[in-house]
Protein backbone atom coordinates (compact mmCIF):
# COMPACT_ATOMS: atom_id res chain seq x y z
CA UNK A 1 0.00 0.00 0.00
CA UNK A 2 1.08 3.32 -0.72
CA UNK A 3 1.94 5.73 1.64
CA UNK A 4 -0.79 8.61 2.63
CA UNK A 5 0.89 11.19 4.59
CA UNK A 6 -0.90 14.07 6.60
CA UNK A 7 0.94 16.95 7.62
CA UNK A 8 -0.47 19.02 10.17
CA UNK A 9 0.93 21.90 11.20
CA UNK A 10 -0.30 22.95 14.47
CA UNK A 11 -1.81 26.48 15.67
CA UNK A 12 0.60 29.65 15.54
CA UNK A 13 0.85 32.73 14.40
CA UNK A 14 -0.48 33.30 10.35
CA UNK A 15 3.41 32.67 8.92
CA UNK A 16 3.77 30.45 5.44
CA UNK A 17 4.48 27.12 6.76
CA UNK A 18 7.22 26.80 5.14
CA UNK A 19 8.46 23.32 6.46
CA UNK A 20 5.73 21.37 6.34
CA UNK A 21 5.70 22.71 2.01
CA UNK A 22 9.58 21.90 1.42
CA UNK A 23 8.75 18.18 3.15
CA UNK A 24 5.85 17.59 1.35
CA UNK A 25 7.44 18.46 -2.07
CA UNK A 26 11.01 17.03 -1.23
CA UNK A 27 8.90 13.67 -0.58
CA UNK A 28 6.77 13.98 -3.79
CA UNK A 29 9.99 13.92 -5.38
CA UNK A 30 11.54 11.21 -3.97
CA UNK A 31 8.06 9.32 -4.06
CA UNK A 32 5.75 10.39 -6.80
CA UNK A 33 3.23 7.58 -6.14
CA UNK A 34 2.54 8.94 -2.21
CA UNK A 35 -0.79 10.19 -1.30
CA UNK A 36 -0.29 13.64 0.69
CA UNK A 37 -2.06 16.28 1.96
CA UNK A 38 -1.37 19.67 4.02
CA UNK A 39 -3.79 21.04 6.80
CA UNK A 40 -2.39 24.24 8.74
CA UNK A 41 -4.29 24.72 11.49
CA UNK A 42 -2.97 28.34 11.23
CA UNK A 43 -5.71 28.95 9.16
CA UNK A 44 -8.30 27.47 11.37
CA UNK A 45 -10.64 29.76 14.47
CA UNK A 46 -9.36 28.32 17.46
CA UNK A 47 -12.82 26.44 18.45
CA UNK A 48 -12.82 24.65 15.62
CA UNK A 49 -9.31 22.94 15.95
CA UNK A 50 -10.38 19.56 17.35
CA UNK A 51 -13.62 19.04 14.67
CA UNK A 52 -11.48 20.74 11.46
CA UNK A 53 -8.40 17.95 12.79
CA UNK A 54 -10.83 15.10 13.20
CA UNK A 55 -12.64 15.78 9.45
CA UNK A 56 -9.31 16.11 7.79
CA UNK A 57 -8.22 12.89 9.18
CA UNK A 58 -11.63 11.31 8.55
CA UNK A 59 -11.74 12.76 4.83
CA UNK A 60 -7.80 11.68 4.35
CA UNK A 61 -7.04 8.02 6.27
CA UNK A 62 -3.43 8.91 6.72
CA UNK A 63 -0.85 6.07 7.09
CA UNK A 64 1.66 8.38 8.88
CA UNK A 65 0.92 12.16 10.48
CA UNK A 66 3.64 14.75 10.41
CA UNK A 67 3.38 17.41 13.25
CA UNK A 68 5.02 20.73 12.47
CA UNK A 69 5.35 22.63 16.29
CA UNK A 70 6.69 26.05 15.29
CA UNK A 71 6.29 28.20 18.77
CA UNK A 72 6.84 27.08 22.62
CA UNK A 73 8.32 30.15 24.18
CA UNK A 74 6.67 33.15 25.01
CA UNK A 75 9.47 35.83 25.61
CA UNK A 76 9.24 38.84 23.30
CA UNK A 77 9.90 42.04 23.09
CA UNK A 78 5.95 43.06 21.95
CA UNK A 79 2.69 41.98 21.97
CA UNK A 80 2.38 38.12 22.45
CA UNK A 81 -0.36 35.76 24.11
CA UNK A 82 -2.68 37.70 25.58
CA UNK A 83 -0.19 41.33 25.92
CA UNK A 84 3.20 41.81 26.21
CA UNK A 85 4.99 39.26 28.08
CA UNK A 86 8.21 41.67 28.60
CA UNK A 87 6.49 44.17 29.58
CA UNK A 88 4.16 42.34 32.42
CA UNK A 89 7.52 40.76 33.78
CA UNK A 90 9.20 44.31 34.21
CA UNK A 91 6.28 46.21 36.14
CA UNK A 92 5.71 42.39 38.05
CA UNK A 93 9.81 42.59 39.21
CA UNK A 94 10.96 46.56 38.96
CA UNK A 95 7.79 48.68 39.70
CA UNK A 96 7.98 50.40 42.68
CA UNK A 97 3.92 51.45 42.08
CA UNK A 98 2.03 48.54 43.45
CA UNK A 99 -0.33 49.07 40.85
CA UNK A 100 1.58 48.53 38.45
CA UNK A 101 3.08 45.25 39.81
CA UNK A 102 -0.30 44.11 40.45
CA UNK A 103 -0.96 44.43 36.93
CA UNK A 104 2.29 42.87 35.65
CA UNK A 105 1.40 40.18 38.08
CA UNK A 106 -2.04 39.68 36.34
CA UNK A 107 -0.63 40.06 33.06
CA UNK A 108 1.95 37.16 33.69
CA UNK A 109 -1.13 35.07 35.29
CA UNK A 110 -2.74 35.57 32.09
CA UNK A 111 -0.07 34.92 29.71
CA UNK A 112 1.17 31.76 31.77
CA UNK A 113 -1.91 30.70 31.55
CA UNK A 114 -2.55 31.00 27.64
CA UNK A 115 0.80 29.46 27.18
CA UNK A 116 0.35 26.20 29.28
CA UNK A 117 -2.93 26.39 27.44
CA UNK A 118 -1.22 26.20 24.27
CA UNK A 119 0.86 23.51 25.24
CA UNK A 120 -1.74 21.20 26.51
CA UNK A 121 -3.82 21.90 23.73
CA UNK A 122 -0.98 20.88 20.96
CA UNK A 123 -0.22 18.08 22.86
CA UNK A 124 -3.81 16.81 23.07
CA UNK A 125 -4.02 17.49 19.03
CA UNK A 126 -1.07 15.31 18.77
CA UNK A 127 -2.87 12.95 20.37
CA UNK A 128 -6.24 13.47 19.21
CA UNK A 129 -4.70 12.38 15.79
CA UNK A 130 -2.77 9.62 16.63
CA UNK A 131 -6.03 7.99 17.99
CA UNK A 132 -7.73 9.24 15.33
CA UNK A 133 -5.56 7.76 12.47
CA UNK A 134 -5.42 4.90 13.91
CA UNK A 135 -8.80 3.91 13.54
CA UNK A 136 -8.55 3.62 9.79
CA UNK A 137 -4.89 2.38 10.04
CA UNK A 138 -3.82 0.60 13.35
CA UNK A 139 0.04 0.66 12.27
CA UNK A 140 -0.15 4.06 11.71
CA UNK A 141 3.00 6.47 12.77
CA UNK A 142 3.35 9.66 13.28
CA UNK A 143 6.33 12.08 13.41
CA UNK A 144 6.69 15.65 15.42
CA UNK A 145 9.15 18.35 14.54
CA UNK A 146 9.58 21.66 13.88
CA UNK A 147 11.19 24.82 15.56
CA UNK A 148 10.04 24.19 19.04
CA UNK A 149 10.60 20.65 19.37
CA UNK A 150 14.52 21.23 18.29
CA UNK A 151 14.64 23.32 20.47
CA UNK A 152 12.69 21.28 23.62
CA UNK A 153 12.96 17.60 22.04
CA UNK A 154 13.89 16.25 25.65
CA UNK A 155 11.25 18.04 27.32
CA UNK A 156 8.34 17.14 25.02
CA UNK A 157 8.98 13.60 24.85
CA UNK A 158 8.16 13.14 28.06
CA UNK A 159 4.69 13.77 27.29
CA UNK A 160 4.11 12.39 24.14
CA UNK A 161 2.70 8.79 23.07
CA UNK A 162 4.46 5.76 23.06
CA UNK A 163 6.13 5.35 19.61
CA UNK A 164 6.09 9.07 18.58
CA UNK A 165 9.38 9.87 16.58
CA UNK A 166 10.30 13.41 17.85
CA UNK A 167 12.36 14.92 14.98
CA UNK A 168 14.89 17.90 15.21
CA UNK A 169 15.87 19.87 12.96
CA UNK A 170 15.45 19.10 9.30
CA UNK A 171 13.31 15.81 8.37
CA UNK A 172 13.50 15.39 4.74
CA UNK A 173 15.67 12.39 4.83
CA UNK A 174 14.19 10.66 8.01
CA UNK A 175 10.64 10.67 6.43
CA UNK A 176 12.55 9.31 3.00
CA UNK A 177 14.41 6.27 5.49
CA UNK A 178 10.99 5.35 7.18
CA UNK A 179 9.06 5.70 3.57
CA UNK A 180 11.66 3.35 2.24
CA UNK A 181 11.77 1.19 5.66
CA UNK A 182 15.29 1.74 6.16
CA UNK A 183 16.76 2.26 9.89
CA UNK A 184 16.28 6.17 10.62
CA UNK A 185 17.77 6.00 14.00
CA UNK A 186 20.90 7.61 12.79
CA UNK A 187 19.26 11.14 12.01
CA UNK A 188 18.78 13.11 14.61
CA UNK A 189 15.70 11.82 16.40
CA UNK A 190 14.03 8.97 18.94
CA UNK A 191 11.19 7.34 19.61
CA UNK A 192 9.27 7.99 22.85
CA UNK A 193 9.31 4.95 24.87
CA UNK A 194 11.98 2.66 22.88
CA UNK A 195 14.98 4.96 22.43
CA UNK A 196 16.14 7.77 24.57
CA UNK A 197 17.81 11.01 23.00
CA UNK A 198 21.56 10.34 22.40
CA UNK A 199 23.44 12.96 24.59
CA UNK A 200 24.07 16.33 22.43
CA UNK A 201 22.28 14.90 19.92
CA UNK A 202 21.22 18.44 18.38
CA UNK A 203 24.81 19.31 18.05
CA UNK A 204 25.26 16.24 15.56
CA UNK A 205 25.41 17.64 11.54
CA UNK A 206 22.24 17.29 9.68
CA UNK A 207 21.81 15.04 6.69
CA UNK A 208 22.55 17.05 3.57
CA UNK A 209 20.31 17.26 0.93
CA UNK A 210 20.27 18.64 -2.68
CA UNK A 211 17.86 21.19 -2.89
CA UNK A 212 15.65 21.79 -5.72
CA UNK A 213 12.65 24.38 -7.10
CA UNK A 214 9.37 23.26 -4.77
CA UNK A 215 6.75 22.31 -7.22
CA UNK A 216 3.88 25.05 -6.04
CA UNK A 217 1.44 23.31 -9.07
CA UNK A 218 1.91 20.08 -6.49
CA UNK A 219 1.74 21.83 -3.46
CA UNK A 220 -1.29 24.00 -4.13
CA UNK A 221 -2.58 20.46 -5.51
CA UNK A 222 -2.45 19.13 -2.05
CA UNK A 223 -3.21 22.09 0.03
CA UNK A 224 -6.54 22.97 0.45
CA UNK A 225 -6.01 26.52 2.16
CA UNK A 226 -3.01 27.49 -0.58
CA UNK A 227 -4.65 30.49 -1.28
CA UNK A 228 -5.04 31.85 2.37
CA UNK A 229 -1.02 33.57 2.35
CA UNK A 230 -1.82 35.05 -1.42
CA UNK A 231 -4.94 36.81 -0.18
CA UNK A 232 -3.43 39.64 1.17
CA UNK A 233 -0.51 42.20 0.06
CA UNK A 234 1.13 42.25 3.46
CA UNK A 235 2.31 38.25 3.67
CA UNK A 236 5.89 37.76 3.14
CA UNK A 237 6.36 34.29 1.62
CA UNK A 238 8.93 32.51 2.76
CA UNK A 239 12.20 31.23 0.23
CA UNK A 240 15.04 29.30 1.36
CA UNK A 241 18.06 29.80 -0.31
CA UNK A 242 20.59 28.43 2.02
CA UNK A 243 20.54 26.41 5.26
CA UNK A 244 23.20 26.52 8.14
CA UNK A 245 24.84 28.71 10.23
CA UNK A 246 28.81 28.78 10.57
CA UNK A 247 28.79 31.42 13.68
CA UNK A 248 29.04 30.75 17.51
CA UNK A 249 26.89 33.32 18.99
CA UNK A 250 26.84 32.98 22.53
CA UNK A 251 22.84 32.80 22.67
CA UNK A 252 21.36 31.82 19.14
CA UNK A 253 20.06 28.39 18.68
CA UNK A 254 19.96 28.07 14.53
CA UNK A 255 23.55 27.25 14.12
CA UNK A 256 22.85 24.45 16.48
CA UNK A 257 19.54 23.07 14.98
CA UNK A 258 20.82 23.70 11.12
CA UNK A 259 24.70 22.93 11.68
CA UNK A 260 27.51 24.99 10.99
CA UNK A 261 27.80 23.42 7.23
CA UNK A 262 26.32 26.07 5.20
CA UNK A 263 24.69 24.68 2.14
CA UNK A 264 23.86 27.22 -0.59
CA UNK A 265 20.41 26.00 -3.07
CA UNK A 266 21.56 26.55 -6.56
CA UNK A 267 20.34 30.16 -7.15
CA UNK A 268 18.68 28.97 -10.44
CA UNK A 269 16.41 26.25 -8.61
CA UNK A 270 15.84 29.51 -5.90
CA UNK A 271 14.97 31.72 -8.63
CA UNK A 272 12.60 29.08 -10.48
CA UNK A 273 10.52 28.57 -7.03
CA UNK A 274 10.24 32.43 -6.54
CA UNK A 275 9.01 32.87 -10.03
CA UNK A 276 5.87 30.36 -9.73
CA UNK A 277 5.29 32.18 -6.24
CA UNK A 278 5.68 35.58 -8.54
CA UNK A 279 3.00 34.02 -11.41
CA UNK A 280 0.76 33.06 -8.43
CA UNK A 281 0.77 36.98 -7.67
CA UNK A 282 3.18 36.90 -4.82
CA UNK A 283 5.25 39.99 -4.75
CA UNK A 284 6.81 39.83 -1.41
CA UNK A 285 9.44 37.85 -0.20
CA UNK A 286 11.48 36.83 3.07
CA UNK A 287 14.48 34.38 2.55
CA UNK A 288 14.59 32.45 5.55
CA UNK A 289 17.79 31.49 5.92
CA UNK A 290 19.74 32.04 9.16
CA UNK A 291 21.53 35.04 7.67
CA UNK A 292 21.11 35.77 3.91
CA UNK A 293 24.82 36.24 3.88
CA UNK A 294 26.56 34.15 6.43
CA UNK A 295 30.31 34.97 6.12
CA UNK A 296 32.49 36.60 2.92
CA UNK A 297 33.06 33.48 1.14
CA UNK A 298 29.10 33.41 0.24
CA UNK A 299 29.39 37.01 -1.01
CA UNK A 300 29.86 35.12 -4.26
CA UNK A 301 26.29 33.31 -4.14
CA UNK A 302 24.25 36.15 -3.00
CA UNK A 303 25.70 38.43 -5.99
CA UNK A 304 24.74 35.59 -8.02
CA UNK A 305 20.99 35.11 -7.05
CA UNK A 306 20.25 38.88 -7.36
CA UNK A 307 21.30 39.03 -10.69
CA UNK A 308 19.71 36.00 -12.17
CA UNK A 309 16.60 37.24 -9.62
CA UNK A 310 16.87 41.15 -11.97
CA UNK A 311 17.33 38.89 -15.23
CA UNK A 312 14.62 37.15 -14.53
CA UNK A 313 12.40 40.40 -15.00
CA UNK A 314 10.72 40.12 -11.47
CA UNK A 315 11.23 44.08 -11.24
CA UNK A 316 8.26 44.62 -9.04
CA UNK A 317 8.89 41.89 -6.20
CA UNK A 318 9.99 43.13 -2.59
CA UNK A 319 11.87 40.89 0.08
CA UNK A 320 13.45 41.00 3.17
CA UNK A 321 15.70 39.05 4.99
CA UNK A 322 18.47 38.65 8.14
CA UNK A 323 22.01 40.24 6.84
CA UNK A 324 24.98 39.99 7.97
CA UNK A 325 25.79 43.74 6.97
CA UNK A 326 29.99 43.51 7.54
CA UNK A 327 29.53 40.79 4.56
CA UNK A 328 28.10 43.49 2.08
CA UNK A 329 30.06 44.89 -0.61
CA UNK A 330 29.04 47.99 -3.41
CA UNK A 331 28.23 45.05 -5.36
CA UNK A 332 25.74 43.42 -3.42
CA UNK A 333 24.60 46.85 -1.93
CA UNK A 334 23.75 48.21 -5.55
CA UNK A 335 22.31 44.41 -6.62
CA UNK A 336 19.94 44.49 -3.29
CA UNK A 337 18.59 47.92 -3.40
CA UNK A 338 17.82 46.93 -7.54
CA UNK A 339 16.57 43.59 -6.50
CA UNK A 340 13.54 45.59 -4.29
CA UNK A 341 14.84 44.59 -0.71
CA UNK A 342 12.70 47.33 1.20
CA UNK A 343 13.42 45.95 4.71
CA UNK A 344 16.34 43.93 6.30
CA UNK A 345 17.23 43.41 10.31
CA UNK A 346 20.76 43.01 11.73
CA UNK A 347 21.12 41.74 14.95
CA UNK A 348 24.65 43.22 16.36
CA UNK A 349 23.19 43.16 19.84
CA UNK A 350 25.39 45.25 21.11
CA UNK A 351 26.85 48.75 19.50
CA UNK A 352 30.40 47.96 21.77
CA UNK A 353 33.16 45.98 19.82
CA UNK A 354 33.88 44.73 23.07
CA UNK A 355 30.80 42.74 23.73
CA UNK A 356 30.13 41.80 20.39
CA UNK A 357 33.75 40.29 20.69
CA UNK A 358 32.76 38.29 24.09
CA UNK A 359 29.06 37.54 22.81
CA UNK A 360 31.48 35.14 19.95
CA UNK A 361 29.30 36.92 17.09
CA UNK A 362 32.01 37.99 14.92
CA UNK A 363 31.24 41.31 13.87
CA UNK A 364 33.44 43.90 13.34
CA UNK A 365 31.44 46.88 13.98
CA UNK A 366 33.60 49.46 11.93
CA UNK A 367 33.14 47.41 9.17
CA UNK A 368 28.74 47.21 9.55
CA UNK A 369 28.81 51.26 9.49
CA UNK A 370 31.38 51.33 6.40
CA UNK A 371 29.28 48.64 4.81
CA UNK A 372 25.91 50.63 5.68
CA UNK A 373 27.14 54.07 4.05
CA UNK A 374 27.74 52.00 0.99
CA UNK A 375 23.99 50.59 1.26
CA UNK A 376 22.68 54.27 1.63
CA UNK A 377 24.99 55.35 -1.58
CA UNK A 378 23.30 52.56 -3.63
CA UNK A 379 19.92 54.25 -3.17
CA UNK A 380 18.34 52.10 -0.22
CA UNK A 381 15.80 54.49 1.71
CA UNK A 382 13.80 52.12 3.47
CA UNK A 383 13.51 50.49 7.03
CA UNK A 384 16.39 48.82 9.11
CA UNK A 385 15.49 46.90 12.30
CA UNK A 386 18.49 47.06 14.46
CA UNK A 387 18.13 44.25 17.61
CA UNK A 388 19.89 45.03 20.48
CA UNK A 389 19.70 42.41 23.43
CA UNK A 390 20.95 44.66 26.52
CA UNK A 391 22.62 43.08 29.54
CA UNK A 392 23.96 39.90 28.20
CA UNK A 393 27.83 39.66 28.88
CA UNK A 394 29.80 42.45 31.38
CA UNK A 395 27.78 45.35 30.52
CA UNK A 396 28.53 48.22 32.28
CA UNK A 397 27.36 52.11 31.88
CA UNK A 398 30.34 52.62 29.36
CA UNK A 399 29.09 50.06 27.19
CA UNK A 400 25.52 50.92 27.09
CA UNK A 401 27.35 54.27 26.30
CA UNK A 402 28.65 53.29 23.33
CA UNK A 403 26.21 51.62 21.92
CA UNK A 404 24.03 54.83 22.18
CA UNK A 405 26.76 56.37 19.59
CA UNK A 406 26.87 53.47 17.58
CA UNK A 407 22.70 54.05 17.07
CA UNK A 408 23.06 57.62 16.38
CA UNK A 409 25.52 56.48 14.27
CA UNK A 410 23.46 54.60 12.20
CA UNK A 411 20.28 56.85 12.15
CA UNK A 412 22.88 59.15 10.13
CA UNK A 413 23.81 57.20 7.87
CA UNK A 414 19.79 56.08 7.23
CA UNK A 415 17.73 58.21 9.02
CA UNK A 416 16.38 58.24 11.95
CA UNK A 417 12.78 57.50 11.25
CA UNK A 418 14.54 54.82 9.17
CA UNK A 419 16.35 53.18 11.72
CA UNK A 420 14.34 51.35 14.43
CA UNK A 421 15.71 50.02 17.31
CA UNK A 422 14.41 46.32 18.52
CA UNK A 423 15.08 46.27 22.22
CA UNK A 424 15.14 42.29 23.23
CA UNK A 425 16.15 40.77 26.24
CA UNK A 426 17.94 37.29 25.75
CA UNK A 427 15.27 34.35 26.46
CA UNK A 428 17.79 31.82 27.57
CA UNK A 429 17.64 29.00 25.46
CA UNK A 430 18.84 25.21 25.88
CA UNK A 431 22.10 23.67 24.08
CA UNK A 432 24.05 27.31 23.66
CA UNK A 433 26.60 28.84 24.97
CA UNK A 434 24.92 31.31 27.42
CA UNK A 435 23.55 28.18 29.03
CA UNK A 436 26.90 26.85 29.40
CA UNK A 437 27.87 30.60 30.69
CA UNK A 438 24.97 30.19 33.39
CA UNK A 439 26.06 26.69 34.79
CA UNK A 440 29.26 27.63 34.57
CA UNK A 441 28.28 30.94 36.84
CA UNK A 442 25.80 29.19 38.92
CA UNK A 443 22.85 31.05 37.62
CA UNK A 444 21.12 27.99 36.52
CA UNK A 445 21.63 23.82 37.55
CA UNK A 446 21.94 21.25 35.17
CA UNK A 447 18.60 19.20 34.85
CA UNK A 448 16.22 22.44 35.01
CA UNK A 449 13.18 22.78 33.00
CA UNK A 450 13.26 25.33 30.17
CA UNK A 451 9.58 25.21 29.59
CA UNK A 452 8.79 25.96 33.26
CA UNK A 453 7.51 29.42 33.33
CA UNK A 454 7.12 29.99 36.70
CA UNK A 455 8.17 32.97 38.31
CA UNK A 456 11.38 32.13 39.90
CA UNK A 457 12.59 30.15 36.65
CA UNK A 458 11.42 33.10 34.32
CA UNK A 459 13.41 35.84 35.97
CA UNK A 460 16.87 33.62 35.36
CA UNK A 461 15.38 32.42 31.98
CA UNK A 462 14.45 35.78 30.77
CA UNK A 463 18.43 37.56 30.88
CA UNK A 464 18.74 40.22 32.85
CA UNK A 465 21.12 39.75 35.35
CA UNK A 466 22.03 42.13 38.22
CA UNK A 467 23.67 44.59 39.03
CA UNK A 468 21.91 46.12 35.88
CA UNK A 469 18.91 44.37 35.82
CA UNK A 470 16.65 46.89 37.65
CA UNK A 471 18.13 49.43 35.98
CA UNK A 472 16.93 48.20 32.40
CA UNK A 473 13.58 47.28 33.55
CA UNK A 474 12.57 51.03 35.29
CA UNK A 475 14.05 52.56 32.16
CA UNK A 476 11.85 50.12 29.81
CA UNK A 477 8.90 50.86 32.28
CA UNK A 478 9.42 54.72 31.81
CA UNK A 479 9.47 54.07 28.29
CA UNK A 480 6.31 51.94 28.11
CA UNK A 481 4.62 55.16 29.53
CA UNK A 482 5.68 57.55 27.74
CA UNK A 483 5.75 56.40 24.33
CA UNK A 484 4.40 52.58 23.66
CA UNK A 485 4.24 52.97 20.40
CA UNK A 486 7.54 53.74 19.89
CA UNK A 487 9.65 51.51 22.67
CA UNK A 488 12.82 51.13 21.02
CA UNK A 489 13.58 54.86 20.40
CA UNK A 490 12.04 55.59 23.48
CA UNK A 491 14.69 53.67 25.53
CA UNK A 492 17.71 55.11 23.39
CA UNK A 493 16.29 58.54 24.31
CA UNK A 494 16.06 57.57 28.09
CA UNK A 495 19.63 55.51 28.19
CA UNK A 496 21.04 58.88 26.77
CA UNK A 497 19.73 60.97 29.00
CA UNK A 498 21.05 59.16 32.17
CA UNK A 499 24.16 58.08 31.00
CA UNK A 500 25.05 60.22 27.76
CA UNK A 501 26.59 59.13 24.85
CA UNK A 502 30.21 58.08 24.45
CA UNK A 503 32.87 58.59 21.72
CA UNK A 504 31.96 56.80 18.25
CA UNK A 505 35.85 55.61 18.00
CA UNK A 506 35.52 54.01 21.83
CA UNK A 507 32.44 52.04 20.49
CA UNK A 508 34.06 50.65 17.47
CA UNK A 509 37.46 49.94 19.38
CA UNK A 510 37.89 46.77 21.65
CA UNK A 511 41.34 46.12 23.83
CA UNK A 512 42.88 43.18 22.95
CA UNK A 513 43.45 42.06 26.33
CA UNK A 514 39.65 41.93 26.78
CA UNK A 515 39.15 38.24 26.90
CA UNK A 516 35.93 36.75 25.71
CA UNK A 517 33.78 35.16 29.00
CA UNK A 518 32.27 32.28 26.87
CA UNK A 519 35.72 31.21 25.26
CA UNK A 520 35.86 28.24 27.55
CA UNK A 521 33.14 26.96 26.90
CA UNK A 522 32.63 23.55 24.56
CA UNK A 523 31.27 24.07 21.14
Amino acid sequence: MEPRILYVRLPCNPIFPIGAVYLADHVHKQFPNAEQQIFDLGTVPPLDYALALDTAIDTFKPTLLVYSWRDIQIYAPVGGRGGNPLQYTFEFYYARNPLLKIRGALGLLRIASGYYGELWQNLGLIKRGIKRAKRYCPQAQVIVGGGAVSVFYEQIGRTLPKGTIVSVGEGETLIEKLLRGHDFLDERCYVVGKTTPRDRMIHEFPTPIEKSACDYTYIQSIWRDFEYYFQSEDFYIGVQTKRGCPHNCCYCIYTVIEGKQVRINPADEVVQEMRQLYDRGIRNFWFTDAQFIPAKRYIGDAVELLQKILDAGMHDIHWAAYIRADNLTPELCDLMVKTGMNYFEIGITSGSQELVRKMRMGYNLRTVLENCRDLRAAGFNDVVSVNYSFNVIDERPETIRQTIAYHRELESIFGADKVEPAIFFIGLQPHTHLEEYAFKNDILQPGYDPMNVKPWTVRKLLWNPEPLGSFFGRVCLEAWQRNPNDFGREVMRILEAKLGRANLEEALTAPVAAKAELVGASS
